[in-house]
C-alpha cells in the first residue's frame, strides 16, 4: 500500500448557496418564445384533439355572435311593428343559439382538460425523472424546498394557466374578431368609435404584463425558499424542541411568510389593476356608443334595433378584451413557473454513463486508488493525491478525525461524484469506463445518515433488493439482529413507518439499514459509521452478523469507536484528505503516531 507523504493543511471547503439565488435580483426572463416552443412539445401529440377543441370554439364563438344580431332582428322587424308570432320564433332561434353555445363549450372544455392534464402529467414525470438521475453536486447546491416547489407550486401554476385559458383564449380572440367583422359590416361609423378605447386598454395590458410577470418569477422564487423553510421545520421538529427553539422557528417561518406575502401582494396589484381599468374603459365605451348613436338615430341614419345590437356587441367585445388581460396575468405566472420547470429539465446530468460504458457483471472486489485527487469546490482540494490498494476479501477501516475525507473516499467509491485527477479501480476496470447501476449493484451501503420510506417494514428491508421474496427479507433481518424488535411491532413487519422511520428509535433504524445491506448481497460492503446510533450492547449483539456479512467481501468500514475496527486487515488514518498512517491496529498503536494519540484519547486509563 501506497503511502502519502503531504500533509499540507486544507482549508475548510464552503458550500454554495443555493440553487436560483434567492437572495439575487431580478433575473430577466427567458425568451418566451422559446418557453412556448417546449410546452408545445408536450402538447403536440393531441394534435388532432387541439383540432377538435379549435373547432368547438370556433362553432361556440359564432353561435354566441348570433344573439346580438337577432336581437337587432327583432326589435327593428317584429317588436316595432307588434308582430307576436315572428317575435317568438326568433326568441326561440336565440335560445338555441345560446344552448348550442354552452354545449359546444362544455365539450371543448372538457377535451381540452384531458389534453392539458395528460401534457402536465408527462411534464411532471419528466421534472421527477430527471431529477432521479442528476448528480449529488446538484443536490448541494438546491434546497430541497425549492425543488419541491417546483413539482408542485410552478406545475400548478402552468395547469392553471392551460388546462382552465387556452379554450378560454381561443374564444376569445375569435370573438373580438368575429365581433369587429359583424359591427364593421352593420355600420362603419359606430365600429370605428368602438375602437377608441381599444389602443388605451392595449397600454394598460403592456404596463400591467411589464411588471407582473417580473413580480410573478420573484414570487415563484420566494415560495420555493418558503417551502424550504417549512420542510426544514416540520421534518427537524425533535431538533427544534430538543434546543427549544420553537420561537426561532417561528421567526423565521413569519420572515420568510411576510416576503411572501410583500411579493404576492404587489405582483397582485399590479395585476389586479386591469379589472377595474378596463371596467371604467368599457363604461366609456358604452357611453360613446350610445352619444353616437343616438345623434345618428334622431337624424334617421341607423335604427334603433341597430344600436341595441352594437350595445350588445359592445358588451361581447369587451368581456373578451377584460378576460384576455386576465389570461395574460395567468400566463405570466405560468410562464414564470414554466422556466422554472424547465431549467431543472435542461440541467445538465453532471455524472453519466460513457457511449462505450460496460457492463460489470459480479465483481471480486479489488480495489484500488491510484493519485486520487477530489474537490467540492474547485481549488479546495478534500482529496490530495491518494493512493491505496484493498485486496479481494479484506476489511479496510477508514480512521480520522471529522472532516478528514473519510465518508468522500466512500462517495468517489459509489460514484457519487467523479475524481478530478487519478483513477479508481475494482478489479482492474476504471469505475468510470463501467456502467453506474451495475457498479453500485456491486455495492452495499449502510449509511450513518440512515434513511427509511413511508412504507412497511418488509418494503424497506426489500429495498435492498426488490425482487427478494419475504423469507429473504426476514432472514437478512435475522442476521442484522433485527427480526425480535420487528416481531413486537404492532403489525410485524407489515408495520407502517412513519416519515423518515420516525415512529422507531435510531438504533432500530440502523438495524433495518443493515438488514437492507445484508439482503442485497453485494461484493463490497460499505459501512459508514454503520453502528454509530446504537449503544454498545446492541453494536456488541450485531458484531457476529457484520463479520458474517464481511466474510469473503472487500469491507470498507468508517468509525469513531476505534474499538470496533481493531480486526481490520488494514487501517488506513485520514488526516486532512491524506493517508497519514496505515497498517493494523497492533501495528500503529506500536508506532505511537497519529492512530495512537486518537486511540488513547478515547480509551485513556484502559488497557489496551
Amino acid at each position: 500500500m501506497a503511502e502519502n507523504n503531504k500533509n499540507t493543511k486544507q482549508p475548510m471547503p464552503r458550500r454554495r448557496g443555493p440553487g436560483g439565488g434567492h437572495g439575487h435580483g431580478f433575473e430577466k426572463p427567458k425568451d418566451l418564445k422559446s418557453v412556448l416552443k417546449k410546452i408545445w412539445r408536450y402538447f403536440s401529440p393531441a394534435k388532432a384533439q387541439l383540432i377538435i377543441v379549435f373547432i368547438l370554439v370556433v362553432g361556440y364563438s359564432v353561435a354566441g355572435l348570433l344573439g346580438p344580431y337577432l336581437l337587432g332582428v327583432a326589435i327593428d322587424d317584429y317588436i316595432a311593428v307588434k308582430d307576436l308570432p315572428g317575435l317568438t320564433r326568433i326568441a326561440i332561434f336565440m335560445l338555441v343559439a345560446y344552448l348550442v353555445s354552452v354545449l359546444l363549450q362544455f365539450l371543448s372544455n372538457w377535451i381540452m382538460a384531458n389534453v392539458s392534464q395528460k401534457a402536465l402529467k408527462k411534464m411532471r414525470t419528466d421534472l421527477f425523472q430527471h431529477l432521479q438521475i442528476l448528480s449529488l453536486r446538484f443536490f448541494d447546491k438546491n434546497p430541497a424546498g425549492d425543488l419541491m416547489s417546483r413539482l408542485t407550486n410552478d406545475i400548478d401554476a402552468i395547469n392553471r394557466a392551460i388546462s382552465m385559458n387556452i379554450t378560454s383564449l381561443f374564444s376569445n380572440v375569435l370573438t373580438l374578431v368575429g365581433v369587429l367583422v359583424a359591427m364593421f359590416s352593420l355600420n362603419i361609423w359606430l365600429s370605428l368609435a368602438t375602437l377608441i378605447v381599444v389602443p388605451m386598454m392595449a397600454l394598460f395590458t403592456m404596463f400591467v404584463a411589464k411588471y407582473s410577470r417580473k413580480g410573478f418569477r420573484e414570487l415563484q422564487k420566494q415560495m420555493g425558499k418558503f417551502n424550504g423553510t417549512i420542510e426544514e421545520n416540520v421534518s427537524g421538529q425533535r431538533v427544534v424542541k430538543a434546543f427549544r427553539r420553537n420561537e426561532s422557528a417561528i421567526a423565521s417561518f413569519r420572515k420568510d411568510n411576510q416576503a411572501v406575502y410583500d411579493i404576492s401582494k404587489q405582483a397582485h396589484t399590479i395585476a389586479f389593476l386591469l379589472m377595474p381599468l378596463t371596467n371604467q374603459l368599457g363604461n366609456l365605451f358604452i357611453i360613446i356608443l350610445a352619444s353616437l348613436g343616438g345623434w345618428l338615430a334622431i337624424r334617421g341614419l341607423v335604427s334603433v334595433g341597430l344600436i341595441a345590437t352594437f350595445i350588445s356587441y359592445s358588451r361581447q367585445f369587451l368581456q373578451p378584451v377584460r378576460q384576455l388581460s386576465n389570461i395574460y396575468n395567468s400566463l405570466q405566472s405560468a410562464m414564470a413557473g414554466a422556466e422554472r420547470v424547465f431549467e431543472i429539465i435542461e440541467t445538465e446530468r453532471g455524472l453519466s454513463d460513457k457511449k462505450d460504458a460496460k457492463p460489470l457483471p459480479e465483481i471480486d472486489g479489488h480495489v484500488e486508488f491510484k493519485d486520487v485527487e477530489f474537490s467540492y469546490v474547485d481549488d479546495v482540494p478534500v482529496i490530495k493525491k491518494m493512493s491505496f490498494e484493498a485486496r479481494t476479501g479484506h476489511t479496510i477501516a477508514l480512521v480520522g478525525p471529522t472532516g478528514a475525507g473519510k465518508t468522500t473516499i466512500i462517495n468517489l467509491l459509489t460514484r457519487f461524484y467523479d475524481i478530478d485527477e487519478g483513477e479508481i479501480l475494482i478489479d482492474g476496470k476504471d469505475i468510470r469506463d463501467v456502467r453506474k447501476d451495475d457498479l453500485r449493484s456491486n455495492l452495499g451501503i449502510v449509511l450513518q445518515d440512515t434513511f427509511l420510506f413511508s412504507d412497511t417494514v418488509m418494503e424497506n428491508i426489500r429495498y435492498g433488493r426488490l425482487d427478494a421474496t419475504d423469507e429473504e427479507c426476514i432472514e437478512a433481518a435475522k442476521m442484522a439482529d433485527a427480526d425480535h424488535f420487528i416481531r413486537q411491532l404492532p403489525q410485524g413487519y407489515q408495520t407502517k413507518l412513519s416519515e423518515r422511520g420516525s415512529n422507531l428509535s435510531q438504533g432500530q433504524r440502523q438495524l433495518l439499514s443493515i438488514s437492507r445491506a445484508i439482503l442485497a448481497n453485494p461484493g463490497i460492503l460499505i459501512l459508514d459509521e454503520a453502528t454509530s446510533s446504537v449503544d454498545t450492547r446492541t453494536e456488541a449483539r450485531i458484531q457476529s452478523a457484520l463479520l458474517r456479512l464481511m466474510e469473503g467481501r472487500t469491507s470498507f468500514v468508517i468509525a469513531h469507536r476505534l474499538s470496533t475496527i481493531r480486526d481490520a486487515k488494514y487501517v488506513l488514518v485520514i488526516n486532512e484528505g491524506e493517508i497519514v498512517e496505515q497498517g493494523n491496529h497492533d501495528e500503529l498503536i506500536a508506532m505511537e503516531g497519529f492512530y495512537y494519540n486518537l486511540y488513547m484519547s478515547q480509551f485513556k486509563g484502559q488497557q489496551i
